[in-house]
C-alpha cells in the first residue's frame, strides 16, 4: 500500500516561504494585530517608559498581542506562551519573531490590571458600533473561579481555635511525657517537638490576630483576597465571585466585576455600572433569585430600572402547616397599615420597627389568633399566634413579584442570555480557574483576557456570518473593523470604588 510521503529534512529550498506568506488572509492573527495597533495603548494606561539602562524593553503591543492570542486559543501560562513564541508561526508572525520570557509575559498581565480593564471596553466600544448592543433587555450572574489558594489555606475563627486546641493538647501531653522520662535522649527528642508544636502556635496567633485587625470573617494565605465561597449547592472552594452583565441581542458581556462576596448584595452595584455604560436606564434587567435582595431593589427603583428577580421559596421556617395561609395569601392595606388574613382578622403593628441585620421591619399579628378555628393550618406558634413580618423594602419587593408574573416569558430567557459567556469560558475554553494570585486586580487581569477573548471571537464570529459575500476579502474586513475603532473616543475607567467613570 502506497502512502503519502514527507519531504526530505535536508533538502534545500531555492525559494523560500516568508513569514507573511505562511499566514493565510482570513487567519484571525491578522485581526489581533490589527486590533491591538488600533489602541493608544499609553492612554490605556499602559506602561510606555522605561528605564534606559540594560537591554530595551518589550513594547507592550507585543506582549498585549501574545496575551490576546493565546487566551483565544486557550493558552494561558506564561511558559506555555514562551513555547509557542519559539515554535508556532502564527506567533512569530504576531511577534515579528520576538520571544520574549515568561517572567516578561507573567509581569505584563499582573502588572496592568487596569488597563487590561479598558482593552475589554476597547471590545464593548466594537459592538456598539457594529449594533450589536441593543440596550433594551439585559441579563446579569455570577460564576466562582477557583483561586490559586487552597482549602487548607484558608482560616476563620472556629478553625484557627481548632487547631491551637490540637496544638495546646500535643504540648500538654508531650510535657508530661518530658516529666517521666528518664533517658537524656528520649528528653531531647520530646524538646524539639515542644518546639515545634510551640512554633505552629505562634504561627497561628498571629493568623487569629491578623484575622481580627481585618474584620473579615476569614483570611487566605496564598491569595488574600480570595474567599471560601459555596460554588453549588453545599460544594465550597476558595474562589473569586465574577460578575458580569451580558445584552440581549448577542449574548455580548459589556461589563464584569471581579469580587470575593456573594450576590446577595451585587444587583444595585452592577446596575448602576450598566447605566453609566450604556448610558440609558430604558433597560429590562433580568437576575435570579440570589439576587433577590430589598436593599437591592431600592437601589433599582432610584436608578429608573425595571428589573426581573426570580423570587425564592419561602424558607421551611416561615411555612404555615396548609401552604393557602403563608404570609402572601395575607393582603396588606396601605391607608391602614394593617393585613387581614384569610379569615377576614386584621392584623395590626405597634408601630415599633425592629432592626434585622441589613434591614428594618415591622411585625403584625392579632389576639383573634386564640380563638380561630383554622389556627392549626395557619400557625404553629402556641403563644403569639401568626405574626407577619414587613421590611422597609417590602414595596419594592412587591413591585418585581407583579413584574414577574406579568412577564413570565421575558424572564424565561434570562439563562439563555448570560450563560452563554460562562458555558463558552468555562466549558469550551476549560478556564474554570484563576492564574494569578496575591490581590484581585491580577485576578480581574486574568478574568478580562477571558472576557476580551470571548468578545473579540464573538464579534467577529456575528460579523463574518452576516457579511460572508460582502467580507470574503478578509483584509477589508480588518480594515473595516479598525476604521470604526478609531473612531472609538469613549473611555471607560473605573475608580477605587469599582465604579464606572466616563470620559468623552
Amino acid at each position: 500500500m502506497k502512502f503519502i510521503l514527507g519531504k526530505d529534512r535536508q533538502q534545500t529550498c531555492l525559494f523560500p516561504v516568508s513569514l507573511e506568506d505562511s499566514i493565510e488572509s482570513d487567519n484571525s492573527v491578522r485581526s489581533i494585530d490589527q486590533f491591538v495597533d488600533s489602541l493608544n495603548l499609553a492612554e490605556l494606561g499602559f506602561r510606555s517608559d522605561f528605564i534606559e539602562n540594560g537591554p530595551p524593553a518589550y513594547n507592550p503591543s507585543v506582549l498585549l498581542k501574545l496575551y490576546i492570542y493565546g487566551y483565544m486559543n486557550r493558552i494561558r501560562s506564561s511558559r506555555q506562551l514562551e513555547k509557542e513564541c519559539r515554535r508556532n508561526i502564527e506567533v512569530m508572525w504576531l511577534l515579528e519573531s520576538l520571544a520574549p520570557d515568561h517572567n516578561t509575559i507573567s509581569n505584563f498581565r499582573k502588572d496592568n490590571g487596569k488597563a487590561i480593564k479598558k482593552v475589554f471596553f476597547a471590545t464593548v466600544q466594537i459592538a456598539r458600533n457594529f449594533g450589536l448592543i441593543g440596550a433594551t433587555l439585559i441579563a446579569g450572574d455570577s460564576t466562582k473561579f477557583r483561586a490559586q489558594n487552597s482549602k487548607k489555606n484558608n482560616f476563620n475563627q472556629k478553625k484557627i481555635q481548632r487547631h491551637l486546641d490540637y496544638i495546646d493538647n500535643k504540648l500538654e501531653q508531650y510535657n508530661k511525657a518530658l516529666e517521666q522520662s528518664d533517658s537524656e535522649n528520649e528528653k531531647e527528642e520530646i524538646k524539639k517537638n515542644i518546639d515545634k508544636h510551640q512554633g505552629r502556635r505562634n504561627e497561628y496567633e498571629k493568623l487569629n490576630a491578623q484575622l481580627k485587625a481585618s474584620g473579615e470573617p476569614q483570611i487566605s494565605t496564598s491569595d488574600p483576597d480570595s474567599k471560601h465561597l459555596i460554588v453549588r449547592n453545599n460544594i465550597t472552594e476558595v474562589a473569586y465571585c465574577v460578575q458580569s452583565t451580558v445584552d440581549a441581542d448577542h449574548n455580548i458581556p459589556f461589563d464584569y466585576l471581579v469580587t470575593n462576596k456573594n450576590d446577595s448584595k451585587a444587583m444595585g452595584e452592577m446596575l448602576q455600572r450598566a447605566k453609566t455604560i450604556l448610558v440609558t436606564n430604558t433597560f429590562t434587567a433580568l437576575y435570579d433569585k440570589g439576587y433577590h435582595t430589598g436593599s437591592e431593589f431600592k437601589t433599582a427603583n432610584q436608578l429608573g430600572i425595571k428589573t426581573l428577580v426570580a423570587i425564592p421559596g419561602i424558607g421551611r421556617a416561615s411555612q404555615a402547616p396548609d401552604p393557602n395561609y403563608n404570609s402572601e395569601h395575607f393582603k396588606y392595606n396601605k391607608e391602614n397599615d394593617t393585613y387581614s388574613c384569610p379569615q377576614g382578622n386584621i392584623l395590626k403593628s405597634n408601630g415599633s420597627t425592629y432592626k434585622a441585620r441589613n434591614y428594618r421591619f415591622k411585625q403584625y399579628k392579632t389576639n383573634k389568633c386564640k380563638t380561630c378555628p383554622v389556627r392549626a393550618l395557619c400557625t404553629t406558634s402556641k403563644v403569639n399566634g401568626k405574626m407577619i413580618q414587613r421590611s422597609e423594602y417590602h414595596q419594592y419587593i412587591e413591585t418585581n413579584a407583579q413584574s414577574v408574573l406579568q412577564n413570565p416569558n421575558a424572564y424565561k430567557k434570562r439563562q439563555a442570555i448570560v450563560e452563554h459567556p460562562y458555558g463558552t469560558i468555562k466549558r469550551q475554553w476549560s478556564f474554570d480557574h484563576i492564574m494569578t494570585k496575591k490581590t484581585m486586580q491580577r485576578a480581574s487581569a486574568d478574568v478580562g483576557f477571558m472576557f476580551i477573548a470571548y468578545n473579540l471571537t464573538r464579534i467577529w464570529n456575528i460579523i463574518r456570518k452576516a457579511n460572508t459575500c460582502a467580507f470574503k476579502a478578509y483584509k477589508s474586513f480588518i480594515r473595516f473593523i479598525v476604521s470604526i475603532l478609531m473612531g472609538f473616543k469613549v473611555v471607560y475607567e473605573e475608580n477605587s470604588e469599582n465604579k464606572i467613570l466616563v470620559y468623552s
